[in-house]
């Protein structure tokens, strides 16, 4: 629609424009405010006093320097009309409206929160198309509509809300590997539970979350070697109960590397002008206190580095040196995990850091690739 728009203005602009070089009577009084009428309909309103100078202006050799503007106005117009376009062709291609297996996902999230780098590394993989809503961390106005307040959410068709990003990737996984389930079935096998938290705080939970409801023949077809579920619960589990845990200490470990993470968050997040500006000096303040909290309740060694090199290095040395990923040639559920969780210390001094220091260069890589190239569509 808003493509429409644009090729219609654009089309009026370079009309007007060539009207205005060619005609001789253009001169006249009155043709311009006539054109200016063809081309939009109507005068704005609040502009007549605008009108009169423009009608001003006109007179002596005037009218060939805006019949220019016109012209001008339409050339620009028709670029960013064309390339807008283009934006949006390829931006469909991208994230069809439609996954192959005839369902509509809709993502809701924050794009630096690990929970839901940890959805999109499971559905770029699986090469699943879906519809990305950014939340705006502050208001949350885009989840109103949820009496589930965190993100990520995930809608199937509209219908069917799926919340706590490890029963998700679950439920998205039984469904692709059953062939047989219907999403709603599916969900009912990860009930909720409330529970209370060591701070005394009522949580929900979600049983069975890292379990995959799948008949006998089924699980054989996904997991082929003895151990290999049993191993991707593990360390799916792992990283969430201890991983993730390690990221906030680690990008607000410093004054500075606070500010920075918080100018990555106002880029890539939802913000207003003002908001973003609150949010950069003032959330970084209080992530920089928040992240010594942490350290101090996960028993962080004081130079927290070290902690998240060490869990990185033991996440590697279970990997093997005879496996490309957790899941031996393909990634696994684990896998997908730990790359999405790291994934959100991406150009921050933390990720360059693990980088340089740690063996996980390669696999990260190789994951990297697995994803951005869909290799779990077949």
């Amino acid at each position: 629609m808003l493509t429409n728009m644009a090729a219609a203005c654009t089309r009026s602009l370079l009309k007007v424009g060539w009207t205005m070089l060619d005609s001789p009577a253009i001169r006249r009084p009155g043709t311009i405010a006539y054109l200016y009428r063809r081309a939009y309909g109507t005068w704005c309103s609040g502009e007549t006093g605008g009108r009169s100078r423009l009608l001003s202006s006109l007179r002596g050799g005037g009218s060939r320097a805006l019949g220019c503007a016109f012209l001008l106005g339409g050339g620009l117009g028709l670029y960013h009309t064309v390339k807008f376009y283009w934006v949006q062709q390829h931006l469909a291609q991208e994230h069809p409206k439609e996954s192959d297996r005839g369902v509509r996902l809709t993502l809701y999230q924050y794009k630096t929160c690990p929970f839901c780098s940890k959805v999109r590394a499971f559905l770029d993989y699986h090469g699943l198309a879906y519809e990305i809503v950014e939340v705006n961390p502050v208001m949350r106005q885009e989840i109103k509509w949820s009496t589930y307040r965190k993100v990520p959410i995930l809608m199937v068709d509209e219908d069917v809300q799926l919340n706590d990003s490890s029963v998700i990737v679950s439920s998205l996984k039984t469904y692709l590997a059953s062939k047989e389930k219907n999403m709603a079935d599916i969900l009912r096998c990860y009930p909720e539970m409330k529970s209370v938290n060591e701070g005394g705080k009522e949580v929900m939970e979600y049983n069975n979350k890292y379990w995959l409801m799948l008949s006998e023949a089924d699980t054989a077809l996904v997991y082929p070697e003895k151990g290999m579920q049993k191993e991707e619960m593990k360390w799916r589990k792992w990283a969430d109960d201890w991983l993730v845990h390690l990221i906030s200490p680690n990008v607000y470990r410093t004054t500075g590397e606070a500010l920075a993470s918080f100018d990555y968050i106002v880029r890539e997040g939802k913000f207003g002008s003002l908001e973003g500006f609150f949010a950069k000096y003032v959330g970084a303040a209080a992530m920089f206190i928040i992240a010594k909290r942490l350290k101090s309740r996960h028993n962080l060694q004081d130079d927290v580095r070290q902690d998240l090199y060490k869990a990185v290095n033991d996440w590697v040395a279970a990997i093997g040196k005879t496996r490309k990923f957790m899941g031996g040639d393909c990634p696994n559920l684990a896998d997908l995990a730990v790359f999405g969780v790291l994934r959100v210390m991406e150009g921050l001094q933390a990720f360059d850091d693990m980088m340089a220091n740690t063996k996980v260069k390669h696999w990260y890589r190789r994951m990297e690739t697995a994803t951005q190239n869909h290799q779990g569509r077949h």
